[in-house]
C-alpha cells in the first residue's frame, strides 16, 4: 500500500491491554495524579477485544491482596467478589475411574485458598474498567495495537492501532479506516501471555538475555450451569494425574463452584509435552468423563468455552522489565505464580508498581518544567527519564518478588522429576523447609516434541457425545468468536511449505491437535497430495501455535480490532 496519513494522538501514558495489569496501572496512575494535584495527567488504554473483558479468560480464584491495596473499600464499591472459598479439595486421578483425595496437610501451602474468592475475572476486569473510567482514563475497546512506534534514537514512542478494512489481498476496501498513532511519554505493554508486541520488545531489546527460557501451558476452560442439588457454592477443586499421565505429560485441572449454580472447570496442559499425538482439547474432554468430575456435570448444560495460553516460567524466566520509553507488566512479562495457579493478583500488583514509577517520573519531569498531557515534544526532551528503572526497584522491594522467588522451583521440579517426585519435592519446598538452591529448565517448549518415529503410544480419544464431551467447532461456537472474514490472515507462516514438507512427516503436523479451536487442518487435494489449511476465523487468540510449533514457523499477529472471542462471565 502507499504511504498512509495517520492521525496522531498525544498522551502522557499509553497502555496496551485492558486486563488486570493494564487497568490496575491506569487506575494507580490516575489515583496518584488526583491525590497530588496533577489532574491533567492523561492515560489511554487500548483493548483489542470488542469490549473490556471480552478476551479475558481465567479460572479463577482471586487472592485479594492486590485488590485490597488498590481499592481498600472494594466491598462497599461493589467489586464482583461474591463467592468466598468455602471448601478446598485436591485429587490425584489414578485412572479413568479411580482417584485419591489428598489430605489437606499434604497439599503445598501455596495451593491453600483460605480467604480467596471464586470469581469471573472477566467481570472483575469489567468492574476495573468502570473504576478506571470514573478516574477519567480513556479506554478504547475494539482497537488492536498492531505496531510499536520508535523515536530515531530507538526509544519507544508509542503504538499504532491496526488498520480496519484491509481485504484478504492486502489492499484497502471501500470501508478502509487507517489506524491511529498513539504517542506517549511512557508506553506500558499489558497484552497478557505471549503478547505479540511484548514478544518483539523482548527480542529487540534482548530483555531475556540473562534469564531462563519462558515456559507455557494451554488452559482450556468451560462454564457450566449444573443441577442446584449438586452445587456447592465456594468449593474449589484441583488435581492432576489421568488422563495426562498416560502420555507422561505435565499439567493439572480445576473445578470451581461459582454463584448462580454455575461451575467453571478446565485443564492446563504444559506445552513442554513430548508426545506428538497428544491432543490437549480432547484430553480435557476425556477428563470430564472421570467420576470425580462427571458427578457434577450430569444433567447440566455447557454455557461457554474458551482457551488461552498460560505463562508459567515464573521467577527464573522474568525478563528485564523496562526498556527506553516503556515497560512490560502482567503476563506480558510473566508474573503468574504457577505454584498457586494464580496470576491475577500478581498481574495487578505489577501494574500498580509500574503505575507508581510512571507517576513519579512524570511528576519529576513536570517539576523540571516538562509539559503534561502530551508525549515528548522532541527526542531531546530531557525533562522526563527515558527508562523507568524505579519500576524494577519497586518490584525488587515488593511482596511480588518475594512471592515469586519462593515459588521459583515449582515448575522446574515438575518438568524435571514428573508429577509424583516433583510433587514431593514441592511439598518439602513449600511446607517443610526452603531448599537452598534453584532448579532451572532450559529447554524451550517447542523443542520437546518427539518425532512420530520415536513415539509408540497413541492416545485413544472417543467421539464426543455432545452432552458431556464436545468437538472443537461446537466449542468455538459457544466462545462467541467472530472475525471479519475479508481481512489478511493473522496467522503468518514464515515458510508456507514447512507444515507439509517438514512438520507432517516428522510430527504428523501437531498444529492439527494443539490448536484448541480447529484453526489448522491438513487437507487432501484431488490428486492425493496434502495441503495445509488455516481457518483463521476460528481463532480464539490463545497463542499456542506461536509457542508450540516445533519449526517456529507460525507467528500470531493481531487481526482487526474487535475480532476474536466474546467471553461472557469467564
Amino acid at each position: 500500500m502507499e504511504h498512509i496519513e495517520r492521525e496522531a494522538m498525544e498522551f502522557d501514558v499509553v497502555i496496551v491491554g485492558a486486563g488486570p495489569a493494564g487497568l490496575s496501572a491506569a487506575i494507580k496512575i490516575r489515583q496518584l495524579a488526583i491525590e497530588n494535584n496533577l489532574p491533567d495527567l492523561s492515560v489511554c488504554v487500548v483493548e483489542k477485544g470488542s469490549e473490556v473483558g471480552a478476551h479475558i479468560l481465567s479460572g479463577a480464584v482471586l487472592e485479594p491482596r492486590a485488590m485490597n491495596e488498590l481499592f481498600p473499600n472494594w466491598k462497599e464499591e461493589g467489586a464482583p467478589l461474591n463467592v468466598p472459598v468455602t471448601g478446598d479439595e485436591t485429587y490425584f486421578l489414578l485412572s479413568d475411574t479411580k482417584s485419591q483425595k489428598m489430605p489437606y496437610w499434604m497439599v503445598p501451602k501455596s495451593m491453600h485458598n483460605e480467604g480467596n474468592y471464586v470469581i469471573s475475572l472477566g467481570n472483575v476486569v469489567r468492574w476495573l474498567g468502570q473504576k478506571a473510567e470514573e478516574l477519567e482514563v480513556s479506554i478504547f475497546p475494539g482497537f488492536a495495537a498492531s505496531e510499536i512506534l520508535y523515536h530515531e534514537d530507538g526509544t519507544v514512542k508509542g503504538i499504532q492501532t491496526g488498520d480496519m478494512g484491509i481485504g484478504k489481498n492486502g489492499e484497502p476496501t471501500h470501508n478502509f479506516t487507517p489506524g491511529y498513532e498513539l504517542h506517549a511519554k511512557y508506553t506500558l505493554f499489558a497484552e497478557g501471555c505471549r503478547g505479540h508486541l511484548g514478544k518483539r520488545l523482548i527480542a529487540g531489546f534482548a530483555l531475556d538475555r540473562d534469564v531462563d527460557p519462558q515456559h507455557y501451558g494451554i488452559g482450556i476452560k468451560e462454564l457450566w450451569e449444573i443441577d442446584p442439588a449438586k452445587h456447592k457454592e465456594g468449593l474449589v477443586m484441583h488435581g492432576a494425574g489421568w488422563p495426562l499421565s498416560e502420555t507422561g505429560s505435565a499439567g493439572g485441572w480445576w473445578l470451581y463452584h461459582a454463584e448462580n449454580n454455575q461451575v467453571t472447570l478446565g485443564m492446563i496442559v504444559d506445552l513442554s509435552y513430548e508426545n506428538p499425538h497428544m491432543y490437549p482439547f480432547m484430553e480435557m474432554q476425556r477428563w470430564k468423563t472421570h467420576p470425580v468430575i462427571k458427578q457434577y456435570l450430569e444433567g447440566g448444560k455447557r454455557i461457554s468455552y474458551g482457551a488461552r495460553a498460560v505463562v508459567k516460567g515464573g521467577f527464573n524466566s522474568l525478563p528485564k522489565l523496562t526498556f527506553p520509553g516503556g515497560c512490560l507488566i502482567g503476563d506480558d512479562a510473566g508474573f503468574l505464580n504457577f505454584s498457586k495457579i494464580k496470576g491475577s493478583h500478581t498481574a495487578m500488583k505489577s501494574g500498580m508498581l509500574c503505575g507508581e514509577a510512571v507517576f513519579e517520573a512524570i511528576a519529576a519531569g513536570v517539576a523540571k518544567g516538562g509539559d503534561l498531557a502530551i508525549a515528548r515534544v522532541t527526542e531531546g526532551d530531557d525533562h522526563f527519564a527515558k527508562e523507568l528503572t524505579a519500576y524494577t526497584e519497586k518490584y525488587d522491594n515488593s511482596w511480588l518478588k518475594e512471592e515469586l522467588y519462593k515459588a521459583r522451583n515449582f515448575g522446574p521440579a515438575m518438568h524435571k522429576f514428573g508429577t509424583w517426585v516433583g510433587g514431593a519435592f514441592n511439598f518439602i519446598d513449600q511446607n517443610i523447609f526452603k531448599v537452598p538452591f534453584t532448579l532451572h529448565d532450559l529447554k524451550q517448549d517447542y523443542a520437546t516434541l518427539k518425532t512420530v518415529d520415536a513415539t509408540t503410544f497413541k492416545p485413544n480419544y472417543p467421539k464426543p457425545d455432545g452432552k458431556l464431551t464436545f468437538d472443537r467447532l461446537s466449542s468455538v461456537f459457544v466462545s462467541n468468536t467472530v472475525h471479519e472474514e475479508n481481512q489478511p490472515a493473522h496467522l503468518k507462516l514464515t515458510n508456507p511449505e514447512t507444515p507439509i514438507q517438514v512438520n507432517l512427516p516428522k510430527w504428523d503436523e501437531p498444529a492439527q491437535r494443539y490448536c484448541p479451536a480447529g484453526v489448522y487442518e491438513v487437507m487432501e487435494n484431488d490428486d492425493g497430495s496434502k495441503r495445509f489449511q488455516i481457518n483463521a476465523a476460528n481463532c480464539v487468540h490463545c497463542k499456542t501455535c506461536d509457542i508450540k510449533d516445533p519449526s517456529q514457523n507460525i507467528t500470531w499477529v493481531t487481526p482487526e480490532g474487535g475480532g476474536g472471542p466474546n467471553y461472557p462471565n469467564m
